[in-house]
């Protein structure tokens, strides 16, 4: 557990209440202006501009408004984010994320995305902000408004590509470490000869381990990056990555839903199942390679339902 505190002026606290206007409660406390309780934290907002953020995304929630007078957390959460540079979340950062890669159907999504600082309040007035927070719709909205803005590189792993390679031995992991520093490689070019402050990498892995699975690659940057998991809430850049990233695979499943007949589950939950199930039926079991991550558990339980619902 954590608590942070920031100062802020009046009216930057009433647009913080109108931010997290969904999750207001009714128990503000005597001199507060307003209290909210998210997935993740609980913020309290005073009259003498101090907001309080507790709980165990205190820290990364924080940092969406700046920086921190005042941080106490335990040694471990320290640790953890100790690494990063002072102020990261307001410095001009290349970010990148990934989607997909707990969904039987669809494909693996990365994204990196380069965000000035100069551009982080005008990212904020488009809500931009971790994509688990919005719904497919807003997601939609602002990646429409913001692919325009931003500098970014689009990589998609089609699970037809992705069976071959897990089939070969390659781990997701590895999968995912040789898209991203691909991405990032796409960015760095684009920007040329700008230089980000620094690379957020939204972490997947251990820092040594990311590196290990690149040991063969030309790594295309070592200098400034950084990996925090959790990372879309300690900068805007990583949650711009996420939103483009969630927008194409949005795109990707609506596709795929048109090309078997049927609107189809994103995730590995039992509706899944009885989705593979049903396209195992419809277009024989051979197509799955190009629409399902074979490997998942779901594959020998769509089997289990198609002989027990399709051949009664």
């Amino acid at each position: 557990m954590s608590n942070v505190v920031i100062i802020k002026k009046i009216n930057e606290i009433n647009e913080m209440k109108v931010y997290y206007q969904s999750y207001l409660t009714d128990k503000v406390p005597p001199g507060g202006i307003f209290a909210a309780k998210t997935p993740c934290c609980s913020i309290t907002a005073y009259k003498s501009g101090k907001v309080l953020f507790q709980g165990s995304g205190s820290i990364e929630e924080s940092a969406k408004w700046g920086e921190n007078s005042h941080v106490s957390s335990s040694k471990k959460e320290k640790k953890n984010l100790g690494h990063l540079p002072e102020h990261i979340s307001s410095r001009s950062v290349i970010g990148s994320d990934e989607v997909g890669t707990g969904d039987y159907f669809g494909p693996i999504t990365v994204v990196a995305a380069y965000v000035k600082k100069e551009q982080i309040p005008l990212l904020k007035e488009l809500g931009v902000k971790d994509s688990k927070d919005l719904n497919d719709e807003k997601i939609i909205s602002i990646a429409k408004q913001i692919k325009d803005i931003v500098p970014y590189s689009l990589l998609t792993l089609h699970n037809e590509k992705y069976n071959l390679l897990q089939k070969s031995g390659m781990s997701q992991g590895k999968m995912k470490s040789l898209l991203h520093n691909k991405a990032i490689g796409h960015v760095l070019n684009k920007i040329a000869p700008e230089l980000p402050e620094a690379i957020l990498i939204d972490q997947f892995a251990k820092e040594e381990v990311y590196y290990q699975y690149l040991k063969n690659e030309k790594i295309v940057h070592k200098k400034n990056v950084f990996f925090s998991t959790k990372a879309e809430g300690i900068h805007l850049a990583v949650a711009a990555a996420s939103i483009l990233a969630r927008y194409a695979f949005v795109r990707h499943f609506d596709q795929l839903s048109k090309e078997v007949g049927f609107t189809i589950t994103k995730g590995a939950g039992p509706k899944v199942d009885e989705n593979a199930a049903r396209l195992i039926y419809e277009k024989g079991i051979d197509v799955l390679p190009a629409f399902t991550k074979l490997h998942f558990a779901n594959t020998e339980k769509a089997k289990q339902i198609y002989m027990k619902k399709y051949l009664k």
